[in-house]
C-alpha cells in the first residue's frame, strides 16, 4: 500500500492533475485553519491571522479563512505551471537534434528524427519535440527554408500566446486575494461606524479593537498576495524562457542544417 502511494505521489508531482492538486491546496487549507484556530486562539496572531474573536462574521467563516482558501488555491495553480514549465526545460538535455558544429541535414535525414520525438508531445505538453515535428513536416512538403522560418515563427507566436493565457486564473487570484482584504475592511468600517451610539458616547478602546480587526483583513490580503506575485513571475519566467529555448534551439540545431538542394 505505501509503494502504492508513493508511485500515486511521483505520478502527481511528474505530472499534475489540476483537480487532484486543487484538492490537495483546499484540503492544506482547511489544515492551516484548524491549526491555527487551535494553537492561536486567544492570542493577538490569532485575531490578525484567523479573525479569531471578532465579531465581524461568525468564526470559522471569516474573510481571513476565505483568503487563507484562496492563497492555497493559488499556491497550488503555481506548482502545476511550475511543473510543467520544467517539463519542458528537461528537453533541452535530451538532444533531439545534432548539436555538432559540422552535421548538415538532408531530407533523407529527417526521417529518422522525427521517429525519435514520437510520442514525446500532446496538445499540451513538449513544445520543443512538437515545435521539429512541424517543422520537419513544412520542409519535406515545401522545400523552402524560408517557408519553415515562417512556420516556426508562427508557431513560437501561437506557443507565447498559449501560455500567457495558461496565467489568466492565477492572475485572478492574485487581484482576488487584496480584494477580499479590502472588501473586509470596508466592512469592519462600517460596522465599526454603525456600533456607534446616537449620544455620540463613543468607547474608544472598543472603537480601536473593532477598527483593528477590520484593517487585519487587508494586512493578511496584502501578505498573501505578495507571495503570490513573486511566485507567479518566477514560473511565468520559467516557463517563457522555455518558449524562447525552442525558438533558439530548433533555429540554431534543425533550420540552419537544413539542405534543400
Amino acid at each position: 500500500m505505501d509503494e502504492q502511494y508513493k508511485q500515486m505521489f511521483q505520478s502527481l508531482y511528474e505530472r499534475p492533475d489540476r483537480r487532484s492538486v486543487w484538492g490537495l491546496a483546499l484540503l492544506a487549507a482547511l489544515l492551516f485553519i484548524a491549526l491555527g484556530t487551535l494553537l492561536l486562539s486567544g492570542t493577538r496572531m490569532g485575531r490578525l491571522v484567523f479573525d479569531l474573536g471578532g465579531n465581524l462574521l461568525p468564526y470559522p467563516f471569516t474573510i481571513q479563512n476565505f483568503t487563507h482558501i484562496a492563497f492555497f488555491l493559488g499556491l497550488a495553480e503555481i506548482f502545476v505551471r511550475w511543473r510543467s514549465a520544467e517539463h519542458e526545460l528537461t528537453f533541452f538535455d535530451q538532444k533531439l537534434l545534432p548539436e555538432d558544429d559540422e552535421t548538415v541535414l538532408e531530407k533523407a535525414d529527417l526521417g529518422p528524427l522525427r521517429k525519435n520525438i514520437v510520442g514525446l508531445y500532446d496538445e499540451e505538453r513538449g513544445f520543443l519535440p512538437s515545435m521539429i515535428n512541424l517543422c520537419i513536416l513544412q520542409f519535406q512538403s515545401g522545400r523552402s527554408v524560408d517557408q519553415t522560418v515562417a512556420v516556426m515563427q508562427g508557431s513560437l507566436d501561437l506557443l507565447q500566446h498559449r501560455v500567457d493565457l495558461r496565467y489568466s486564473l492565477i492572475r485572478y487570484l492574485v487581484w482576488f486575494i487584496p480584494t477580499l482584504g479590502f472588501l473586509g475592511t470596508a466592512m469592519g468600517i462600517g460596522a465599526t461606524l454603525a456600533a456607534v451610539p446616537a449620544d455620540g458616547n463613543v468607547q474608544m478602546p472598543l472603537l480601536a479593537s473593532q477598527l483593528s480587526v477590520a484593517f487585519d483583513t487587508t494586512v493578511m490580503a496584502l501578505i498573501w498576495s505578495a507571495i503570490l506575485v513573486f511566485l507567479f513571475h518566477f514560473v511565468q519566467e520559467r516557463e517563457e524562457l522555455g518558449v524562447n529555448l525552442v525558438g533558439t534551439y530548433t533555429l540554431r540545431n534543425l533550420i540552419n542544417r537544413l539542405y534543400a538542394g
